[in-house]
Formats: C-alpha cells, sequence, structure tokens
C-alpha cells in the first residue's frame, strides 16, 4: 500500500530481486535465449522470458548510454543482469559484462574513462569499450549497496550495511551463539519485508583516485536509521555540489514509534570540509526528498510534500537560493506530483515527469522572477505510453518509455517534436512473434457524477460481434497512478491474451487526476472509492461485446481489500474474486502492520470513536453476505499487510461454505519476485477464472 511510480517501482523491483538468494549454477549463464514460439499470444512463461531495462546512464559526454539489462531463467529460478552500452542514437551496441552474477548500481566516472558498478556487494570499474575490468578495494572488506562518484573525482560515496544496535539474541547473550530471536522495545521492528535486525544503511565517503581508495568515513556513524530511507530509496537521494564540497542527502532521521508514526524526512547538507551537517528543511513536515544541486551549485532543489504522515500528498518542487536562504515553491500553479527531476545543462530549466489523464508526461519548469511559481509547458506528446528516466545528452534526452501491452525500452526524446524513438529494442525479437492487445481510454460517469477515466484492455484481434468475459482490475494504493506501466505480474496484455478484457478505473483515491481527487480516498476506503469501482462495472457489462454473466474482479493491497468490501457488496455482478495480500479485517491491520503514519492518515486508531465510520466499512463486517467463489493469495514475508490476513479472509470463506482456494508463498513478500513462484502464480489465478467465469475446470 504505496503510491509507486515507474521510477520506483523499476528501483523497487531491482532491490528487492538483488535481496533473494538464490543458488545459481556458475557454470550456466543467465542471458538472452534464442526463443522461437509455437503461437502468438502471450503466455506466464513468454512473460519471464523478457529482458528487464535496469540502471540506465548516460556518459558526462552526452555520447554514450550504459544499461542493464536482466533476464531470467525459469528451470534455474534465478535471474542474472549484465552492463550494455550503445551510442545515444542506438547504434554500437555491445555487452561489457559477461558473468554469473548480477551486475547494478552503473555510474559513470565524471572523465568519462571509465563506468563504476556493483557486483555481489563489491565494487568494480570497466572501460567504455569492455576493457580493464578491476575491482575498487574498499577497506575493511565492506560490503557495498550504491555508490556515486563526486564531481571531481576524488571521492566516492559508498552506501554501506553498517552494524548499530544490538537486536539479535545472540548478540545481547554472547553465550548464547545459536539463539534465534529479536528483542524489541518499540516499533518500526520490521518494514515491508524484513525483520530489523540492528544494522541499517549508512553513508560513506572514501578518498578515491584512478582505483584506488585511500580513505573511509561513516558520516552517519552510530545512527539507527538508513541512508537512503528503505526500502524505496536509493543513491539518488543524495547530490554532490558542482565543486565536490558539500552533500546533500534526504534522511527521516527517527526511530520506534517516531519513525512509525512519520513521514518527515529532511534534507541534509554535510561538508566535507569540515565534517558538520545542516538540515535544510526546517519546519517542513512532511517527506522531503530528491535534492539535486544546480548545475552552478548556486541552486538546490527537493521535491516536498506539504502534509505531516500523508504520504500521497502533492510533491511540491521546492528550490532553495543560498545567495539569498529563501526556499520557494515552484509548482503552486501545477496540480500533479512531478517525479525525475533534472536540471538543465545552464541551470534556467528543470525537466520532469508527472502523471495526466493516466500518462506520464515530459514536462519543462522554467524559472520565472516575476511570477511566484515556475513556467510549465508539456514537452511530449499526447499518446498511450508513459515515460520515465529523463537524461539529456549531447543532441537531445535519453528516457526510458513503456506501454501497458509492451515493456519498457530506452528512447531518444526530441524535444523540438515532442516524438520518441526506440533505441535499445532489447525485446523486439519476441514481441515480433506475438499478438499484442489493444488498448481504449473510456471515460465512465460515476453514482456522484464525475467523469472518471479508464483503461481497457482488449483480447488480441478482438471481434466485437462476440462477446468476452471480463476481469475488473481494483488497483492498490489506495493512492497511486494508472498509467501505461508495464507490470510483471498484473500484466494486463497477459491477462488479454487469455481472451479477457480488461478494465483498469481511475477509481476515487488514484493520482494523476488532481489532488482533490487522489486525496478523496483517506478515511473513505469502503465508500466511494468502491462505488467508483461498482460504476466500472456496470459500465463495462453494459458494453455489447461483454458478457454481463461472465465478469470477475480482482486486486492486490487495497485493491485486495476492494476485492473483499466487493465480495459483501456487489450484488450478484460477479461471478469470481481474486485477492493477492489483501486487507480483510481493519482491526487486525491498524495493529499489525508496520509503518502507523499510513494508518493513522487512512483510518486512524480504531479505539477513537472519530474513526467508527471506516472501520464500519471493513471487509470483514460483510462477510455474512458472502456468496461468490475466491481465490487468496497471501506471501508470508508481507509485514505491510500480514498474511494472517489472507488466512482469516480464505476461512471465512469456507465456513461459509463458498468456493475458496488459499496459495501461500512462503518465501514471498508483498510480491512475487521468483520466476517459478511468479508462474504459479500465474498459472493459478488464469486456472480460477477459466473455471467460474469460462466453466472450465481443467486450464
Amino acid at each position: 500500500m504505496k503510491k509507486l511510480g515507474l521510477a520506483t517501482v523499476i528501483a523497487l523491483f531491482c532491490a528487492c530481486t538483488g535481496k533473494i538468494q538464490q543458488q545459481q549454477n556458475t557454470s550456466l549463464m543467465i542471458g538472452k535465449k534464442d526463443i522461437k514460439l509455437a503461437g502468438r499470444l502471450m503466455t506466464p512463461e513468454v512473460l519471464w522470458h523478457f529482458g528487464r531495462i535496469g540502471n540506465v546512464n548516460v556518459s558526462p559526454d552526452g555520447k554514450q548510454i550504459a544499461y542493464t539489462v536482466t533476464w531470467y531463467d525459469i528451470e534455474q529460478n534465478a535471474s542474472n543482469s549484465e552492463i550494455h552500452i550503445m551510442d545515444t542514437g542506438g547504434g554500437n551496441k555491445k555487452q561489457l559484462t559477461g558473468s554469473p552474477e548480477k551486475e547494478g548500481a552503473l555510474k559513470w566516472r565524471p572523465d568519462g574513462a571509465y563506468i563504476g558498478f556493483v557486483r555481489k556487494g563489491k565494487l568494480f570499474e570497466i572501460k567504455p569499450d569492455g576493457s580493464g575490468e578491476r575491482e575498487i578495494a574498499i577497506p575493511g572488506d565492506r560490503q557495498v549497496n550504491e555508490f556515486s562518484y563526486s564531481p571531481d573525482g576524488k571521492k566516492l560515496l559508498l552506501a554501506i550495511d553498517t552494524r548499530v544496535t544490538k537486536v539479535l539474541g545472540k548478540d545481547i547473550y554472547e553465550d548464547l551463539p545459536k539463539a534465534n530471536a529479536y528483542v524489541n522495545e518499540d516499533l518500526m521492528y520490521r518494514h515491508w519485508d524484513t525483520w530489523k535486525d540492528g544494522s541499517f544503511t549508512h553513508l560513506y565517503i572514501a578518498g578515491y583516485a584512478d582505483g584506488t581508495v585511500s580513505s573511509i568515513e561513516d558520516i552517519n556513524k552510530d545512527e539507527p536509521w538508513d541512508i537512503p530511507t528503505k526500502p524505496f530509496d536509493d543513491i539518488n537521494e543524495t547530490s554532490w555540489s558542482p565543486d565536490s564540497k558539500i552533500l546533500a542527502y534526504s534522511a527521516k532521521k527517527l526511530a520506534g514509534k517516531e519513525y512509525a508514526e512519520s513521514t518527515n524526512s529532511n534534507i541534509y547538507l554535510y561538508s566535507t570540509e569540515n565534517g558538520q551537517t545542516e538540515m535544510l528543511t526546517e519546519g517542513m513536515h512532511g517527506y522531503d526528498k530528491s535534492p539535486s544541486f544546480s548545475p552552478d551549485g548556486s541552486k538546490l532543489l527537493w521535491l516536498s510534500m506539504e502534509r505531516a504522515g500523508y504520504e500521497a500528498d502533492k510533491s511540491r518542487i521546492f528550490v532553495y537560493d543560498f545567495a539569498t536562504g529563501t526556499k520557494t515553491d515552484c509548482s503552486k500553479e501545477f496540480d500533479s506530483n512531478p517525479s525525475g527531476t533534472v536540471w538543465s545543462k545552464d541551470g534556467k530549466s528543470l525537466y520532469f515527469t508527472a502523471c495526466f489523464d493516466e500518462t506520464f508526461r515530459i514536462f519543462q519548469m522554467t524559472f520565472s522572477e516575476n511570477a511566484a511559481s515556475g513556467i510549465f509547458r508539456q514537452l511530449s506528446k499526447d499518446g498511450f505510453f508513459d515515460y520515465q528516466n529523463i537524461q539529456e545528452t549531447a543532441d537531445g534526452f535519453a528516457v526510458i518509455r513503456s506501454q501497458i501491452v509492451k515493456p519498457a525500452e530506452i528512447h531518444k526524446f526530441d524535444v523540438k517534436t515532442g516524438e520518441s524513438t526506440e533505441i535499445s529494442f532489447v525485446n523486439k525479437d519476441l514481441l515480433e512473434q506475438l499478438d499484442l492487445p489493444e488498448m481504449e481510454l473510456h471515460r465512465i460517469k460515476t453514482s456522484d457524477n464525475k467523469i472518471m477515466p479508464a483503461w481497457v484492455i482488449l483480447p488480441p484481434k478482438i471481434d466485437k460481434s462476440k462477446k468476452y468475459p471480463c476481469i475488473l482490475m481494483c488497483t492498490g494504493g489506495p493512492q497511486g497512478e494508472i498509467s501505461q506501466s508495464y507490470s510483471y505480474r498484473w500484466n494486463y496484455a497477459l491477462m488479454a491474451s487469455q481472451g479477457y478484457a480488461v478494465i483498469y478505473p481511475a477509481r476515487r483515491g488514484v493520482s494523476g487526476y488532481g489532488q482533490e481527487w487522489s486525496d478523496a480516498v483517506s478515511k473513505d476506503h469502503g465508500g466511494q472509492p468502491e462505488r467508483d469501482l461498482l460504476s466500472a462495472a456496470d459500465y463495462i457489462a453494459s458494453q455489447p461485446w461483454i458478457d454481463e454473466n461472465r465478469i470477475a474482479a480482482v486486486g492486490a493491497s487495497y485493491g485486495g481489500y476492494s476485492v473483499f468490501w466487493l465480495a459483501g457488496n456487489h450484488n450478484k455482478r460477479f461471478k469470481a474474486f481474486i485477492a493477492h495480500c489483501g486487507i480483510f479485517d481493519m482491526r487486525a491491520m491498524y495493529t499489525t502492520t508496520e509503518e502507523m503514519f499510513f494508518e493513522n492518515w487512512e483510518t486512524g486508531p480504531f479505539w477513537d470513536k472519530n474513526n467508527e465510520k471506516q472501520y464500519e466499512q471493513s471487509p470483514v463486517n460483510f462477510i455474512k453476505n458472502w456468496d461468490t467463489p475466491i481465490l487468496v493469495f497471501h506471501g508470508e514475508h508481507d509485514y505491510r499487510v500480514p498474511y494472517t490476513q489472507g488466512l482469516a479472509a480464505f476461512n471465512a470463506a469456507r465456513m461459509m461454505n463458498i468456493p475458496a482456494k488459499l496459495v501461500v508463498f512462503p518465501e514471498e513478500t508483498h510480491w512475487v519476485l521468483r520466476p517459478q513462484n511468479a508462474i504459479l502464480w500465474q498459472r493459478e489465478f488464469f486456472a480460477w477464472l477459466d473455471k467460474w467465469l469460462n466453466n472450465n475446470p481443467k486450464r
């Protein structure tokens, strides 16, 4: 239950897959395979043969792009990432690395002579022509998560996990080395998918000269918090000043109950000359993130949320002027959430992406001395695609572009025309063998006479003279975008390729439709947002090419809450339900989740009478009305929505004699990341739909 843009989703996916402990056969390299498909429709197995674009970095001279591609091997149940390079026009492609271990966290050295990267916790460098690979020894043999070079090339910034507190029983009682226990006295003892073990990611600054590290210092020594903040932040939450004398970083310097109840991250300035740290955002109580120095070092921008405790507040572009000491909100007139902000080379404007009308578009903000807000203009043309990860090149921009029906690829973007051209073509061979679904953007009138957009994804080569079964997608969040991002589990192209039409409505709470629309879900989870979903179901059922008697509702996280809620309130609209990591009992959720700021903002404590309405909407209260088959998925290591929520829903369904199935993944989290587990998930997903929508008990 977190607002996630595409860039965040890519970073999170790479971080989570890096954590997975997998036994890899080092004699078998995992890479691109020459796949010849027997048919032209996508299957779960085909989906896991796509290459996935990861880190994308433009060279200092703007003429080359280094990037990673991750490939999966279903039989080995493992993955591998390799570094590639090409010209900014897409020519001269070359794979630079070739090892059975994952390479990631790419950074060009400022002089362009080497590309730095991390492999199995070790720092390496390689020349752009693929020669001269070398390990950069870090004192103390410390394991590196991420890194960056200072602009002058004389320092390294290293993100390293560091033991700070004693939480493990064997650390507290040294005479019990085989004891296995976590000992805690406060909240935040676990987070999303990880139990806190007393280690925290710290920032280290090391002296560096042509492949040699001379010194290393923990600039957050003894501090019991993660920098960058886990689990979604990365090294991009830091920024070097152009003269390499100041490091700006974002951090949430809180612990225990304070951390659990707050979104108050701040921007800090660390001086490499005197070792002093200064907070720049005193009195700003929401998220302050993504600092970035202007090219001349005179200004610092960051993204800031105003309201404390609200993770889905509007992201504002704040700029600090070092000469005047003033902080300015430059985006008062911009009613969306900027992301991926980058300075223009001349420092006179910013480039960023933001979601409007269910797509991420490219914008420019030009500074104005006479206006309270910046001057905004859209650079990209409208279309059914998302843009992310803008980087300026010598002759334009490199961006990542994705569609619901097509995985992310690197594109060259032309500012003058607003159009982009694909240059990476990682998945071209496989896509050419597939018949892809079609997309439509529909406008639906809601029960309160608002207009709600919805993506409709149609089966390949649809014949609208026939009737098709349909899937209503209940989005999670509860805030978050519906856009053109490409998911490797909730893959709408895959669903449509199995013969289902998919409707994906931007119900109340979804971002990209203005902040008022986004705010409307809070403390009304079972109210208007669910009525919006019912409006979408009624709308799609009225289409002549939809069989109104074969519609299912599916969703994850808050989308799983929606499924459980709809199961007790749908009045025979649906023939099947599927919930993944969904919230069933709001009372139990409140006292077993981890980041309390989320629950405090969205629902509030159930012992406060002011919150009675929200808890009256809890799906558990409508169990007596359940009458429709339901499939429940959950991961045991999901600490945001504990897996007991899924067990409770399944148990209740069976005790009500409702046909039900429970699929629990002992190793998985809020997400399903291992290839074979993911394929099993997809097979069970479609088998359930086939059974109850197509009267086909055997898939």
